[in-house]
């Protein structure tokens, strides 16, 4: 099936290429460019059809969102979490996707997953209090995706939950000051004491079994996918995205550049500069052939009704997190080849080498954690922690 998404995004790429100064500035995504991602249909990929969604396979918005942060690293980053949510609001009780959107289809939703806030039972679901941080593209969304955890019973660990919580219920507080992805707003999310029912809490012993009660009304396949691949290569696929940005304002630039030290060599003559673009290029799209493999094949396992096999889960997490680490030496190579103009603020290697860099820290892109998950399974040692 063709993306006719992506040929709506492809003409608005100019334009958000340009703004992606004013969103470093703004330090969020200008409104403007938010509207056109929406009016072209973005935010609605992985959303239910029940609710004017396109219900369609996460592998199209992963290709938006790389040619989205191509243009703009900070944009890429908030399409892709902003646009992968609809697809976890689908697993939760239906009650819980007409309370978003029922009245609103076009509703946005942020996150922040690590459970920071105090979670107390109530008759009919929780109380909730507590400041939630790094909640990306905040300031465009109606409702906040915000992790926690229900004590556990009579000695029971805690239960970790996914609690949905409306804009009226909460506070966006204005704390983002960083050197990298700058334009994502991602600041926190402050909550006084709100009532959240039980239908809008989502448990994550549910999602480690790639189940949920909205799959009762969302029957499509990519619903049975893993959170920990789906959620996590919307984050990759941004970053490298950002690479494919940095590659391509590079390749330009350096077809023009001379070198005066080296007696006005043009760099496009340079062997070693013809080196580093190839392995630069080579690392890029092992990043992309290796992502696009793994959605492929765990979408052939839900659409044929078999298991996932722990491997395959395994292996997927694994090309993720060095889906990361070879964006970022894309990057490094790509930065050290520029020379002096790469420091210079305000042009796409500074910004994307930056941008890369904060998005490389995010939880998901712990390297060593998820290879040796991978390397436990190999072995046949028990995988108690870890999400994939």
């Amino acid at each position: 099936m063709s993306n006719e998404i992506l040929d709506r995004v492809r003409p608005l790429l100019p334009a958000i290429r340009e703004r992606a100064t004013e969103a470093d500035r703004q330090r969020r995504v200008p409104a403007e460019t938010i509207r056109e991602l929406q009016a072209a249909g973005v935010f609605t990929l992985l959303q239910p059809k029940r609710y004017g969604g396109l219900e369609r396979n996460p592998a199209d918005l992963y290709s938006v969102v790389r040619e989205v942060a191509a243009a703009c690293p900070s944009t890429g980053w908030v399409t892709s979490v902003v646009g992968v949510h609809p697809w976890q609001i689908s697993l939760f009780d239906e009650a819980a996707q007409d309370d978003v959107w029922k009245e609103t289809p076009d509703a946005l939703v942020s996150s922040s997953y690590a459970p920071t806030g105090t979670l107390t039972e109530v008759e009919g679901g929780y109380r909730l209090t507590g400041r939630w941080s790094f909640s990306s593209g905040s300031d465009h969304c109606r409702w906040a995706l915000l992790g926690t955890l229900r004590p556990g019973k009579n000695g029971a660990p805690p239960e970790y939950l996914t609690a949905l919580v409306p804009r009226t219920d909460y506070v966006v507080e204005d704390v983002w000051n960083v050197v990298g992805l700058s334009g994502t707003g991602s600041n926190d999310i402050v909550i006084d004491d709100a009532f959240v029912p039980v239908h809008r809490a989502y448990s994550s012993l549910e999602q480690n079994e790639l189940r949920g009660p909205g799959q009762q009304v969302n029957t499509d396949p990519i619903y049975k996918l893993p959170f920990g691949m789906v959620f996590s290569y919307a984050i990759t696929n941004a970053i490298v995205g950002c690479a494919e940005g940095a590659y391509s304002a590079h390749v330009e630039r350096m077809k023009e550049r001379v070198r005066l030290s080296y007696g006005g060599q043009k760099v496009a003559a340079d062997p070693f500069a013809h080196v580093r673009v190839a392995r630069a290029a080579g690392e890029i799209e092992a990043a992309v052939l290796a992502l696009d493999h793994n959605v492929s094949e765990q979408t052939r396992y839900v659409e044929s009704g078999e298991e996932i096999p722990e491997r395959v889960r395994l292996r997927a997490r694994r090309d993720q997190v060095l889906g990361t680490e070879r964006s970022l030496h894309a990057i490094e190579m790509l930065f050290e080849n520029s020379g002096g103009h790469s420091i210079k603020r305000d042009n796409p290697i500074e910004r994307h080498w930056r941008d890369a860099h904060a998005g490389s820290v995010h939880v998901i892109n712990d390297v060593e954690r998820a290879l040796a998950m991978y390397g436990r399974g190999e072995f046949g040692v028990p995988i108690d922690e870890g999400m994939y």
